[in-house]
Parts: C-alpha cells; sequence; structure tokens
C-alpha cells in the first residue's frame, strides 16, 4: 500500500520534483520518499489526537476541510526539505505546494474509487494505524453519520 502511495506521489511529481532543475537529481527520489512520508506522518497524527471524524469528513468534503489538513502536509513537507536537502524555505515551500495539493486531491479521488482496494478510506487509515486496528466498520459508521 505504501508503494503505492509512492507511485501515486511520483505520477504528480512532474514539475514539482522531477523536472524541477533546483532540485538535484540525485535527490528526486528520496525527496517524492520524503513526500510520501509527510502525507502518512500528517494522517496518523490526525488519528492519534482524536480527530479521525476529522480525517473521514475531509475525504468526504475535501473543498470544505482542505485548507488545515493540506496545509499541515506542506508545512511538514517544506520542512524535511529546509531540513535534510538545505533548501531555502521559499524554495521548499513553492516545491511542497506544487506537489502536495494535487497528490492529496489524488489520494482523495483514489480512495472514492470501490474497485481501489488499496486506497479505500478504511483500509488506508489502517495500513496507516499500522494495522492495530481494522478501521473499517469505523470509518464507514463515520460516514454514514
Amino acid at each position: 500500500m505504501f508503494e503505492k502511495l509512492f507511485l501515486l506521489v511520483k505520477n504528480n511529481a512532474g514539475r514539482a520534483v522531477i523536472n524541477n532543475p533546483e532540485i538535484p537529481e540525485k535527490y528526486r527520489e528520496s525527496i517524492i520518499n520524503e513526500a510520501s512520508s509527510s502525507i502518512i506522518e500528517v494522517l496518523k497524527g490526525q488519528m492519534e489526537s482524536g480527530r479521525l471524524k476529522d480525517l473521514v469528513r475531509y475525504f468526504q468534503y475535501p473543498g470544505i476541510y482542505q485548507n488545515p489538513l493540506v496545509n499541515s502536509v506542506v508545512n511538514k513537507f517544506a520542512g524535511k526539505l529546509n531540513k535534510h536537502y538545505g533548501m531555502e524555505n521559499a524554495v521548499a515551500l513553492r516545491v511542497a505546494n506544487d506537489l502536495m495539493p494535487p497528490v492529496m486531491n489524488e489520494l482523495i479521488r483514489q480512495s472514492k474509487i470501490e474497485q481501489n482496494k488499496d486506497f479505500g478510506l478504511g483500509t488506508f487509515l489502517s495500513m496507516i494505524n499500522g494495522n492495530r486496528a481494522d478501521l473499517s466498520g469505523l470509518v464507514n459508521d463515520l460516514i454514514r453519520g
């Protein structure tokens, strides 16, 4: 499942990372990994802080809940770019803003495709939670109401 998240990020990384002259080629693959891990860390943090209901709503109604969650992912990723790759803050934020909102939108889109079991919201959140619990039933209850 995490490999599929990596591929989803990579498929959206063209302009922001892969074709970006400000990012040395030798770092591009690891930067895509950092983007994937930033998403996982933010979503996991949301669950661990008791905000599962907000997280589910974000996936249901991204226009309403997009800003805080996407901003958290953007800031987490930009911080990693600055800290681990020595990017200036402005460059790191530009890269993060170019990459993460489209990736998060695609993640939402993928989670709504019934045939895509890997990105089904309950399965995806259970995996992020380390499979400590199957969250599918709880997520379905939250979606229904």
